[in-house]
């Protein structure tokens, strides 16, 4: 059975300052001293820029970015985060303890992770991200045992930040971190302190400061050797703000992937679909407007490319993504997801729909997939959540959404593997 998802950030607002080294001398970093200073919780208003409802310059079935962690509204960017339409370079700094030795070479963590990340983004953005590893070559050691920091799933905000003052110093004379984008310390996957299921992203309502430059967030990765699969491609979205879609239960018992199953990894990072969804695409500005179609009343016949198609070198592409708005803050979404790309190892192919939320937060919804065969399953054994295996609407099939009036009929499909469609709205 695969672990439980991990959480993206729970931690106090307040954190205590740098405190004296062992031998009794506060940490000097290379060139401006960090300062661990208020970090927030999920919902870190320093982090979501912008009023709650924001002038719609995406089209009109573009939802408004709201206050809400990671908003599905794509209408504005936050700028609190890197936007991943350019080449980003991201550190990857080996943290040791001194109590136990270091059994692996960081060569070969670094293997468990890249080129996998970068590949994975190469293949979502169709070649517009590129994600620049540059993994340290030698362990970093921290001044504590790893089982004084206490790390766990929920973990304790002292000791959260103790472990993140004390990696930033360790690092700060070998590493210059005004030269990265983003920021991962690994800890050794080894040391008895070490527990692999406290991998998340931590946020700063406040930015650290080191090497002259701000550290808005940083992924704190404490798995395995080797990982979980696509774990560092989730935990890498929650940088580029997008959020958890799985349902986090609230005695932690149940089962975390009733909202959109196998698709998309920021529901599953073992998703047997794990590409990103259309809408995410989207938001990341990784689809061209002209490939997303707004459908209005009447509705309309249109032609899907499979979102996971790559376009001709230089070309645009068709058709990627069918919008219906259904609300001030919701919409329904429309994909073809075909074997291909991230997606080769799907269960099924056909027609995904489903429906998008701006006010909803992580965890709560923002994202849930239509099952277009709710009495069905599909692949037990290897999908994250069976009855959502085969949600796609299939060649002659149509299906109306339920509590939604759109209906969605597939007719076909092309020579080039694309589906035809026919979208009817209101």
């Amino acid at each position: 059975m695969p672990r439980i998802p991990h959480p993206e950030v729970d931690v106090p607002r307040q954190l205590p300052p740098w405190g004296l080294t062992r031998g009794g001398e506060r940490p000097r970093l290379r060139s401006t001293a960090a300062a661990l200073t208020s970090l927030t919780a999920l919902a870190a208003t320093g982090l979501v820029a912008g009023p709650a409802i924001a002038r719609t310059t995406a089209g009109p079935c573009a939802l408004e970015r709201t206050e809400a962690h990671h908003s599905e509204g794509l209408d504005t960017w936050n700028t609190a985060y890197p936007r991943p339409d350019r080449t980003l370079d991201a550190v990857m700094v080996f943290l040791s303890f001194p109590d136990s030795p270091p059994l692996t070479d960081p060569d070969d963590l670094a293997a468990d992770y890249f080129p996998a990340t970068s590949d994975f983004f190469d293949r979502a953005s169709y070649g517009k991200f590129a994600l620049r590893p540059h993994p340290r070559r030698e362990w970093v050691e921290m001044p504590e045992d790893s089982t004084s920091y206490a790390i766990e799933r929920d973990w304790n905000a002292s000791r959260r930040s103790a472990y993140l003052r004390d990696a930033v110093a360790a690092a700060d004379p070998s590493v210059d971190f005004s030269r990265y984008d983003l920021v991962y310390l690994v800890a050794d996957p080894d040391a008895p302190g070490v527990d692999s299921d406290a991998t998340k992203v931590v946020n700063f309502d406040r930015p650290m400061r080191a090497d002259g430059s701000d550290i808005r967030r940083i992924v704190t990765v404490f798995e395995r050797h080797p990982p979980d699969r696509n774990v560092l491609a989730h935990e890498t979205g929650h940088v580029f703000d997008l959020p958890d879609l799985y349902h986090r239960p609230t005695d932690g018992k149940g089962d975390w992937d009733t909202y959109v199953g196998d698709w998309d990894v920021m529901g599953s990072q073992f998703g047997l679909s794990p590409d990103l969804f259309g809408w995410h695409k989207w938001k990341l500005g990784w689809l061209d407007p002209r490939q997303v179609v707004c459908v209005s009343d009447g509705g309309r016949r249109l032609t899907l490319e499979p979102l996971s198609a790559r376009p001709a070198r230089g070309g645009i592409g068709g058709t990627k993504l069918a919008v219906v708005r259904t609300g001030r803050g919701s919409a329904i979404a429309i994909e073809a997801r075909g074997a291909e790309g991230n997606d080769r190892e799907t269960c099924s192919e056909g027609v995904l729909a489903y429906h998008v939320r701006n006010e909803e937060p992580p965890g709560g919804g923002p994202v849930e997939v239509v099952d277009a065969h709710p009495d069905a399953e599909a692949c037990w054994g290897d999908s994250v959540y069976p009855p959502l295996a085969d949600a796609p609407v299939g060649v002659g099939e149509s299906f109306t959404v339920p509590d939604a009036d759109v209906r969605i009929e597939v007719e076909g499909r092309t020579a080039t593997g694309s589906w035809t469609v026919k979208v009817s709205a209101g």
